[in-house]
């Protein structure tokens, strides 16, 4: 293909990669061929056959975002005690000592629940400083630049997913935390309907029956303080977990940086809900569409070995996701159909492990795969292995 030829197919400017384009403006492809979003459509070019990376300046690339970290709950949990009573020597008086004993254990039991619950909150904030400073220095070498592979950065990575790790552990034990509360709640519970039944017992003094009072309404304090307890720490673990599982994301696409000594952004499924959160989701991947008439987002024209076309490829994503958070897309690998069957063939092979590895990489990127379908074609105009990215 000469340069002309590639250049009456591009509209727009290419960027300094080599293999890939991608629709940098308007990435809305139609069946009928025009732009539904309006203007006109920028693809970037880069390989052997099409570099014109000297056109347009390189654009600037964003550093690494981080999630915040959801805040833990700030509050101390300690009951107010149980007032002291004589036993009057009835039957009713004997169930008031049991239950005072009781709910004098339960609360107990309380103020070694909130401590255990200070403790751990301690820990997540400890692990989690550790966790920011390392990946903060990560994206602050890849932001300035390094070599692929950078031993010192795989270190950082591997401290990270440690500092992880134990964050993980750390929500674990608040898990079994709210269990052992969850188990105080029921008791508490039982213990207000015991005193409430205690007082339809004939036999009792008065003096029970003041008593029984007193222990109803310290019951009934114990129980809000154990719900509020239950509450902040469920709260805890529920917005803790769901930042470790964006984190994670997060942090393997930080480790395809490290491999490529390239920045990216953060996690494509987490660019994706972040985006959604004032927008109706709608599909996810189905069957792959017909791409006739369609322009693809992402062309990697495999005409050399290490074609660099992830940064490129995150980028087209990465804004197809910002204005539509439920996007799915068509994964296509397309081999020349030139020449005898079995070259026609083992240029198909190629090309389908091509596509299998822009896959692994968009999956790395946190795309779900239920969002990539992939298939395969042969074309009569192609004269090198390509993989085409479409949006459905």
């Amino acid at each position: 293909m000469t340069a002309t030829k590639y250049l009456t197919t591009i509209v727009g400017a290419a960027l300094f990669l080599s293999s890939c384009s991608f629709a940098e403006e308007s990435l809305w492809p139609s069946l009928s061929g025009e732009d539904p979003a309006g203007g006109e459509t920028q693809e970037v070019a880069v390989g052997g056959q099409g570099a014109v990376a000297n056109e347009v300046p390189p654009q600037p690339v964003a550093t690494v975002q981080i999630s915040a970290q959801p805040t833990l709950g700030s509050n101390s949990f300690v009951p107010q005690g149980v007032s002291p009573g004589q036993n009057t020597g009835t039957f009713v008086g004997e169930k008031v000592v049991e239950l005072r004993d009781e709910l004098t254990g339960l609360q107990t039991s309380i103020v070694q629940q909130n401590q255990v619950l200070q403790q751990v909150r301690a820990k997540i904030i400890s692990d989690s400083i550790s966790y920011h400073n390392n990946v903060a220095a990560m994206n602050a070498r890849l932001q300035v630049g390094t070599t692929p592979g950078n031993p010192i950065m795989v270190q950082q990575y591997n401290n990270a997913q440690a500092d992880l790790d134990q964050i993980d552990k750390d929500i674990g034990d608040m898990n079994k935390l709210a269990q052992a509360v969850a188990t105080a709640s029921t008791m508490s519970a039982f213990l207000a309907e015991s005193a409430t039944a205690a007082l339809s017992v004939s036999g009792a003094v008065d003096e029970d029956h003041r008593q029984l009072a007193i222990l109803q309404d310290e019951i009934g304090r114990t129980v809000v303080l154990i719900e509020r307890l239950h509450k902040e720490v469920s709260r805890d673990v529920r917005r803790q977990s769901a930042y470790i599982s964006t984190e994670r994301s997060n942090l393997n696409l930080l480790s395809s940086g490290i491999r490529t000594g390239e920045i990216y952004g953060i996690s494509l499924v987490n660019k994706a809900m972040a985006s959604a959160a004032n927008v109706n989701t709608g599909n996810t991947a189905g069957n792959p569409l017909d791409t006739t008439g369609r322009r693809p987002l992402v062309v990697i024209r495999f005409d050399r070995i290490d074609i660099p076309y992830e940064q490129a490829l995150y980028n087209a994503v990465k804004k197809v996701l910002e204005r539509r958070p439920d996007a799915t897309f068509d994964l296509v690998a397309v081999a020349p159909s030139l020449g005898d069957e079995a070259t026609v063939a083992l240029n198909s092979s190629k090309s389908r492990r091509n596509a299998e590895k822009v896959l692994r990489s968009l999956v790395d990127m946190g795309l779900p795969p239920a969002r990539v379908a992939v298939s395969g074609k042969t074309a009569p105009n192609t004269e090198v292995n390509e993989v085409h990215l479409y949006l459905r």
